[in-house]
């Protein structure tokens, strides 16, 4: 989408134009109130950027799989102003997003190295790895994960434990994310909250928004190599039945 100044107005074509909607659905959404009225000169309405980008969010939205009564909602209780849906988009959007991929059962299979089996696309299905389309094809919506579980198989780890493994780890990013998110609330955000959310304050929360979120990653990163290297020293020691005080100190 193209990069609109802060100064320009629209027509409603223009505008349906603009973000890749019918006026129809524009109107539509303008009925229901996920965008201000526009600026009238005489019969004709002009839109700005605070509609631009409304508009934008809501077609994310909707794009996430939420329900347009669930987009109402939200939308009806974010603050005006674009600083505010920028800050918005930075919440709802993925970390890192990388471009879902469709493919069909046995391309999988293939990508996989095993022979197709319907009983695994289930499992990856009922995983939330893969999604089954309409027309038969798997959509992969996040591809990053089943690169990174499909090269885990080529190093020879059963399918199997790898389906048994990802729900426990689902459950450990979940708890990280709580902690990373639960620290910018209780902190940046609950002072920014207490002010009475001041125009001036949005672009600054932006800002910590988009740092937090790769710093996190990156403390994770670092603390997992840490923690691997101390779990993979405790079962070397098991499994070649050595006693860690008779090795020699590595620290």
């Amino acid at each position: 989408m193209e990069a609109q100044r802060p100064d320009e107005e629209l027509t409603v074509d223009q505008l349906a134009a603009k973000v890749g909607m019918t006026v129809r659905n524009v109107r539509a959404y303008a009925g229901r109130g996920l965008i201000p009225p526009p600026r009238l000169v005489g019969r004709t309405g002009y839109y700005g950027a605070d509609h631009v980008a409304r508009l934008t969010l809501v077609q994310e939205l909707l794009g996430k799989g939420y329900t347009l009564a669930a987009v109402e909602r939200m939308m009806s209780e974010l603050p005006d102003g674009a600083m505010a849906l920028g800050v918005f988009e930075t919440l709802v959007n993925p970390w890192t997003p990388s471009e879902p991929e469709v493919l069909d059962e046995h391309q999988l299979a293939e990508r996989a190295g095993v022979p197709h089996d319907p009983s695994v696309i289930a499992q990856l299905v009922e995983l939330g790895i893969a999604e089954r389309q309409d027309d038969g094809l798997l959509r992969i919506s996040n591809p990053d994960l089943l690169r990174t579980g499909l090269e885990v198989i080529k190093l020879g780890v059963p399918m199997q434990a790898i389906f048994e493994m990802l729900p426990k780890l689902f459950t450990q990013a979940d708890a990280v994310a709580k902690i990373y998110v639960e620290l910018f609330r209780s902190t940046v955000w609950r002072e920014f909250a207490d002010a009475g959310l001041p125009a001036e304050g949005w672009p600054e929360i932006q800002r910590t928004l988009e740092h937090i979120i790769p710093l996190a990653g990156q403390a994770l990163v670092a603390a997992f190599r840490e923690a691997m290297a101390r779990e993979i020293e405790v079962v070397a020691y098991e499994e070649l039945g050595l006693d860690p005080k008779t090795l020699p100190s590595t620290g």
